[in-house]
């Protein structure tokens, strides 16, 4: 792994978390897998040998569960999840290089491979631990087949993870008041030995490891507060048969963790794709074990802890590299509010192509609306609104303007040399894309091929060429090869985020190479000096088309609610609505004279640091004009605090002082969303200017 600028002369692995075998794909899930091919595909427009991998994950209890329920083996169960998802990915343009799964012969060894390492490496031991039992049906509930308290933050949990509270993952034993997922019935702790890497062998190492690291900020800082505590080891068998046996002798009862072998899947499935092309085409030993290489993980926000913690000391306990990079996305939300799979309540990835949506419109969607680590939301006005005025208002329009124009007149690409203004133009999108990609930006860098359309619809506006063809018919061939020239730029730019429609428009040029192949300084390769009439690259989404896509999503959520709500009173249990997308507004409003009572400022961080023993508060000293407080804020793991002093921030100077964790509180610094985005200000308020 280096730390040079992309491109380097190191193979690069670029995988996705791999998608659980456990249900139908909808377009949340497919924002980071989308992101992730199109970082893959940028990375080769760089010119970086680049393998795009990831699989299935196919153990785990909630697989057994549902295997159970349809009366199946959960291999069978996981076998049909598999295939569909690799079937739907390539409809999205999503070309894995490698696509295998956790339970295929590769990943078996080599998860074994990786056990044995650790093992004869001395990081593994035995303990008695406490399990949850159902005592009715006489067996061991690991991970999913319970459900409890998290002893942390007091939610509701699953028996591996406070999924809706903390997120913390959890360890057998530690959830309160088990439940059985089988019975109903209350779990008792009964003692059994188990398997434990040795986490706080690595905490040195994650320490510098975590200083080392690339990618979004929540991947970066989140972790900290996790290996500057206590580091707590890992169990990494179950009392279950469905998954990869623990492999020693006399231990055969066992199975490995599911967050065992699903990571290793990185690695066999980097391994399969040299199997497949030879050694001399992408050596997976390079980047992985034997070489130098940067690995690159796209994930969701909700398993930072796993690769960011759990798999870097899993490598380094066997002897192979460390990633280069972590992005952690943000989730999507439909219309405000949080997917619900059980109430139907999502736009389904087989639903989109159903509708004959060109899947190049929901990549624009998912990869430029947000920061890559902010929550998406998703809605068919907002889709309508991006198509409509981004792709089809500007990129469209302009590459089908320039290239009928030039068809029309000139048969194809003018005689003529690229005007330095164009030229400039389109090496400063170049550099741009170049220097948003090594900041782990695909919204920005996806924008260097928008703004250069943008500007070249300005650029033919200002220049008329249909006045000039009769006024000055050499004037006429310059602007029109100019033009082309954009169109071109804009088509190698945008490819690794419209791969399809990139495709469509380099057929329209008749160009000889394939798109796919093209690299960033081709976007100054001349053009075909003849092609044909050009067709619109985008079809315009209208108004009567959102409205019957939202009566049928209203439809499909009030039929599935009724279901579901006649269920829970047949059962008397509860649904699985998620709730942790967007609030709803206050109902109750407040007087101008109540909010003219709030004393908001404008402060400036002058110091922060941890709060010893709280996982999420910072101390901060922050100037605010006419003096400086000191307040306690809940951003410990989402920002990185020795970046912080300089930063102006918006407070709420007259809030009653609190004490927190022992530590006094004279104020609230304001931020938004779960990452904390601190509020600040446009331009350069001085401290203690007052917020109106």
């Amino acid at each position: 792994m280096s730390h040079d600028e992309y491109p380097t002369d190191h193979p690069a692995v670029v995988t996705c978390g791999l998608p659980y075998a456990n249900g139908d794909l909808h377009i949340g899930h497919l924002r980071t897998y989308v992101s992730g091919d199109t970082l893959a595909r940028s990375l080769r427009r760089l010119g970086q040998q680049t393998a795009f991998v990831s699989g299935s994950d196919m153990h785990g209890t909630p697989v057994a569960v549902n295997a159970e329920r349809e009366g199946i083996t959960p291999e069978e169960f996981a076998l049909e999840y598999h295939e569909e998802y690799a079937e739907t990915f390539p409809e999205f343009g999503v070309e894995f290089d490698n696509y295998g799964h956790t339970h295929d012969e590769t990943n078996t060894e080599l998860t074994r491979e990786f056990v044995r390492e650790w093992i004869d490496n001395g990081h593994v031991y035995e303990k008695e631990i406490q399990v949850a039992w159902d005592p009715e049906v006489d067996q061991p509930l690991p991970d999913r087949y319970v459900e409890g308290t998290c002893p942390y933050c007091g939610e509701k949990a699953r028996g591996d993870e406070c999924d809706e509270g903390c997120q913390r993952h959890l360890e057998p034993g530690e959830i309160e008041d088990p439940t059985s997922t089988l019975t109903g019935n209350p779990a008792e702790y009964r003692t059994r030995e188990h398997e434990f890497l040795r986490l706080s062998d690595f905490q040195e190492y994650l320490k510098g490891f975590l200083g080392r690291l690339e990618g979004t900020d929540n991947a970066k800082n989140q972790p900290k507060e996790w290996v500057e505590g206590e580091l707590q080891d890992l169990c990494i068998t179950r009392d279950m048969d469905w998954g990869i046996e623990y492999p020693e002798e006399g231990k055969e009862d066992l199975v490995l963790y599911v967050w065992v072998d699903a990571p290793i899947e990185y690695v066999a499935s980097t391994k399969q794709y040299t199997e497949r092309v030879g050694e001399e085409v992408f050596d997976w030993a390079e980047p992985w074990k034997e070489g130098d290489g940067e690995l690159i993980h796209v994930i969701g926000r909700d398993i930072i802890q796993h690769h960011t913690v759990f798999w870097p000391s899993m490598l380094r306990g066997a002897d192979y590299n460390e990633p280069r990079a972590v992005m952690a996305s943000g989730f999507v939300n439909l219309d405000g509010k949080a997917f619900s799979t059980s109430r139907n309540r999502a736009i389904w990835a087989d639903d989109y192509l159903a509708e004959g949506f060109d899947p190049d419109l929901l990549r624009y969607y998912l990869v430029t609306t947000g920061g890559f680590q902010q929550d998406v939301d998703f809605s068919w006005e907002r889709f309508q609104e991006r198509v409509n005025g981004e792709l089809v208002g500007n990129f469209g329009n302009f590459v089908y303007r320039s290239l009928l124009f030039a068809h029309r007149n000139f048969e194809g690409t003018p005689s003529a040399d690229v005007s330095e203004e164009v030229r400039t133009e389109i090496n400063a999108a170049m550099e741009a894309f170049r220097r948003d990609l090594n900041e782990y930006s695909l919204r920005e860098a996806s924008q260097a091929g928008i703004r250069l359309s943008r500007f070249g619809n300005e650029y033919i506006q200002r220049n008329e060429p249909w006045k000039l063809v009769d006024e000055d018919p050499e004037e006429a061939a310059r602007v029109i090869r100019d033009c082309v020239q954009l169109a071109k730029a804009a088509a190698v730019l945008l490819e690794p985020i419209l791969p399809h429609a990139a495709e469509r428009l380099w057929a329209q040029f008749g160009e000889a190479e394939s798109v796919h192949d093209t690299r960033l300084e081709d976007s100054l390769e001349a053009p075909p000096t003849e092609f044909g009439e050009p067709e619109a690259l985008f079809e315009k989404v209208e108004d009567e088309r959102v409205t019957e896509l939202n009566e049928k999503l209203q439809e499909r959520v009030a039929a599935a609610s009724a279901a579901a709500s006649s269920e829970d009173e047949d059962t008397g249990g509860e649904t699985d609505e998620d709730t942790s997308g967007l609030e709803s507004l206050a109902e109750e409003r407040i007087g101008f004279e109540e909010f003219q009572e709030l004393d908001i400022r404008v402060g400036e961080i002058e110091l922060a640091e941890g709060i010893e023993g709280a996982d999420d508060l910072a101390r901060l000293e922050v100037d605010i004009g006419v003096e400086t407080r000191q307040i306690v804020a809940g951003i410990k793991r989402l920002h990185d605090l020795e970046e912080l002093p300089g930063t102006r921030v918006v407070i709420l100077a007259n809030l009653e002082p609190a004490e927190l964790f022992g530590v006094e509180s004279n104020g609230m610094v304001l931020a938004a969303g779960e990452d904390a985005d601190l509020l600040t200000t446009l331009g350069d308020s001085d401290p203690g200017t007052k917020v109106r």
